[in-house]
């Protein structure tokens, strides 16, 4: 595959060069004060992108899976019981993990495609009299169907049932790209990756803590070493590690933090609302459906296409490799086969989503379906052009 193209794959996403070469440097004492100068200014800056006043945030040389393991073992014990819907392939993969650590996981079967049932919870919130449920557990974007849920409604159920448990978020393919309010939302533990909103390759697992999770620590009994944050506090606190960190990923890190934040949150969520707003154009061109199954859901860093009846949505993906060097993705869990992904995040224009958008329309009229060539593109530029006028500032 071409090096020269860009990917639209949800993750890993396109790396600005300036953010690539700033991983890309000579080796430093991660003891000295020299790492500190990375390490506390890129923590305050993933704090500004959670919209979080006091979050405590950790840094793993991990992924996102890593970071929902630090999520639930440094807040919970065995036997607890938590309060999750399973409603995409990432909810279940945070389910299977809370089983495998002991946890009793109440699940809401929910259908892929739709958003998390916040109605639901708040009559399980209610009824839970005894206050067993110890943490909800929310994917706010699920990337295997492009469906983006309202954590704002997820914490109103909440307050709505005066329920004290905590609330976890993954946030792995939103923050960085959509909004994100830790503290407004009062999540409690938020989680996401370097590899999506923050345009680094995948290595580092981002986790804020509020004083609240951070409260449950000395009590929580599940077993940590690794993503054990009262370490990683002692470390901090002398410019260092616990153990050895990903000292170039995290510089890296700093530059795209930075990067974001002179684009302006609002700007950046604004981008990827344009972006994926012509997305979606194109898709109602080419008379074809989303998995999310209304417009409040569609999210925008990822669409998730249905495509016909007994046709394998795998070959659109496979004939891009190979045909033209691009890369989108695949259907996973239940939607395996029933859809093709669009991903529209991170380092990402106008201009490099026509040349997927117009790429994609090649793939499926080579593979026989009824697609007029140009359709999707059209309609896309329609959007763009009527679009929220550009910031001055250079785009992530």
């Amino acid at each position: 595959m071409s090096f020269q193209n860009p990917v639209f794959i949800p993750g890993p996403t396109n790396i600005p060069e300036v953010v690539r070469k700033a991983c890309d440097m000579p080796t430093v004492d991660h003891r000295s004060p020299i790492f500190g100068r990375i390490l506390h200014p890129v923590r305050e800056n993933v704090r500004k992108v959670l919209k979080s006043d006091s979050a405590s945030v950790y840094i793993f040389p991990s992924t996102g899976t890593g970071g929902w393991e630090a999520a639930i073992t440094n807040t919970l014990s065995p036997g607890d019981k938590v309060l999750i819907a399973r409603n995409g392939m990432f909810s279940h993969k945070w389910i299977d993990m809370c089983q495998r650590f002991g946890l009793d996981v109440h699940v809401v079967e929910t259908p892929w495609g739709v958003g998390i049932p916040a109605a639901k919870f708040e009559e399980i919130l209610t009824e839970d009299s005894g206050r067993a449920i110890r943490a909800v557990l929310a994917t706010h974007n699920e990337t295997a169907t492009g469906v983006v849920s309202d954590i704002a409604a997820v914490r109103a159920a909440m307050d709505a049932a005066n329920h004290p448990a905590l609330l976890l978020v993954d946030g792995v393919s939103s923050i960085g790209s959509m909004d994100f309010r830790m503290d407004d939302w009062g999540v409690d533990v938020a989680v996401t990756g370097s590899q999506k909103g923050f345009m680094l390759p995948a290595g580092l697992a981002i986790v804020g803590f509020s004083e609240k999770a951070r409260g449950c620590i000395a009590t929580a009994k599940l077993p940590r070493t690794f993503f054990d944050i009262r370490d990683m506090d002692k470390g901090y606190a002398n410019n260092a590690y616990p153990y050895t960190p990903a000292v170039g990923l995290m510089n890296g890190l700093l530059t795209s933090s930075d990067m974001l934040l002179d684009e302006g949150l609002d700007n950046v969520f604004a981008r990827h609302r344009r972006i994926a707003t012509g997305v979606r154009a194109a898709v109602d061109a080419w008379g074809m459906a989303l998995c999310a199954a209304s417009p409040e859901v569609q999210s925008d860093t990822v669409s998730a296409i249905l495509t016909p009846p007994g046709f394998d949505a795998n070959r659109i993906v496979s004939h891009a490799a190979t045909a033209y060097d691009m890369a989108f993705g695949v259907g996973l869990g239940e939607v395996a086969g029933k859809l093709f992904r669009i991903g529209h995040l991170g380092s990402l224009t106008d201009a490099m989503m026509l040349s997927g958008i117009a790429t994609a329309e090649m793939v499926m009229v080579d593979l026989g379906l009824d697609i007029t060539l140009g359709s999707g593109v059209a309609a896309a530029q329609k959007t763009f052009l009527l679009g929220k006028p550009r910031t001055t500032k250079a785009a992530a």
